[in-house]
């Protein structure tokens, strides 16, 4: 990849940064300022809309969810529409073109579809609820929706329709180990697996998905944490930093490797994906963005943020190392990064 555009949301500041990524550096050419708390958005690159979850703020009294034009040339998004919503906002995806949007809330307990009509965002289709949803995806084909929750240990799984619908499947749920707070997801390559990075044990589960069905099943786990770092596992309400306990965060898919990240001992690290999807130990581990929340792969690139870090790191992969490229300042608290 020779040339292309990365945002990166900044929560501490209520900004996104844009940055332009050509010849192996980046150049922030544009910050968005005035996106309360924003700590995640969505993508239309189709469209160049911008879809980012925010706080309440001085002239809004409820968190919701602000869609921004987005000029490629300088980097700079527009509010153009808001929708107000019962509960902060912490993930969103895009499905069926860009005309259906998925979201949850880890403080209200439910996760939300709604329609999407030249940019607008409807009231909520579909509502399912379980404890402290962290985050959902539709299957690459738009056809079913994961929602994972880490309060409950499990993940829900729905059909999703054009219209924003959700029909729970049969069963509606697939459990994850006891305590182990799943969190984020990402999909294998070919839409035959589910692999959930969990917060307070540290691990990768694998589930296997029938791309008939949508239904998943738990196959196996793989750790993603250092195990010469002394982290013990976490529970919910817990103080991770403090207690020096376990802290998952994100997982994304690269080139047959699965990047994971932990935040007390703030490392990335990759786990080897075998050809029946299962999933091995990480063993090694790269220092990376103080409390590394958010990071995302692309090609041959990573580029992870840390929430008590005011930079982002731009690594080169090459299997499964690697090699800082550069340190670049993008705002306080940042959170949420996206290749487009």
């Amino acid at each position: 990849m020779t040339d292309s555009l990365v945002l990166v949301a900044n929560a501490g500041d209520s900004s996104i940064s844009t940055f332009r990524f050509a010849d192996g550096s980046l150049e922030r050419i544009a910050v968005t300022e005035g996106v309360a708390g924003c700590s995640n958005f969505a993508v239309d690159t189709a469209r160049d809309l911008v879809y980012a979850a925010v706080d309440a703020d001085e002239a809004n009294p409820s968190p919701g969810i602000v869609t921004l034009a987005f000029d490629r040339s300088s980097g700079v998004l527009t509010p153009r529409t808001r929708r107000a919503l019962p509960g902060r906002i912490t993930y969103v995806a895009l499905a069926y073109g860009g005309s259906v949007l998925l979201a949850v809330s880890y403080g209200g307990g439910f996760g939300v579809s709604l329609t999407i009509t030249d940019g607008v965002v409807s009231e909520p289709v579909s509502r399912i609820e379980h404890r402290n949803l962290h985050s959902v995806l539709p299957s690459g084909d738009d056809a079913f929706a994961y929602f994972v929750s880490l309060g409950d240990d499990l993940v829900a799984q729905c059909a999703l329709a054009a219209d924003a619908t959700l029909t729970p499947l049969g069963p509606p749920t697939v459990a994850a180990p006891e305590g182990s707070g799943p969190r984020h997801l990402a999909f294998s390559a070919a839409q035959d697996a589910v692999y959930v990075v969990t917060e307070f044990s540290g691990e990768v589960l694998h589930y296997a998905r029938d791309t008939t069905s949508g239904q998943l099943q738990l196959r196996d786990a793989a750790s993603a944490f250092d195990p010469t770092a002394g982290l013990k596992h976490s529970r919910f309400g817990a103080d991770p930093a403090a207690e020096h306990l376990i802290w998952g965060a994100d997982v994304h898919l690269g080139d047959g490797v699965l990047w994971a990240s932990e935040r007390t001992a703030s490392t990335l690290a990759p786990l080897a994906v075998a050809g029946d999807g299962s999933v091995a130990d990480a063993t090694r581990f790269y220092p990376t963005e103080p409390q590394p929340r958010g990071f995302d792969v692309h090609e041959s690139w990573l580029i992870a943020a840390g929430e008590r870090s005011e930079t982002i790191s731009l690594y080169a992969i090459d299997g499964d190392r690697l090699e800082l490229r550069q340190q670049i300042e993008t705002g306080r608290g940042a959170n949420w990064v996206r290749f487009i």
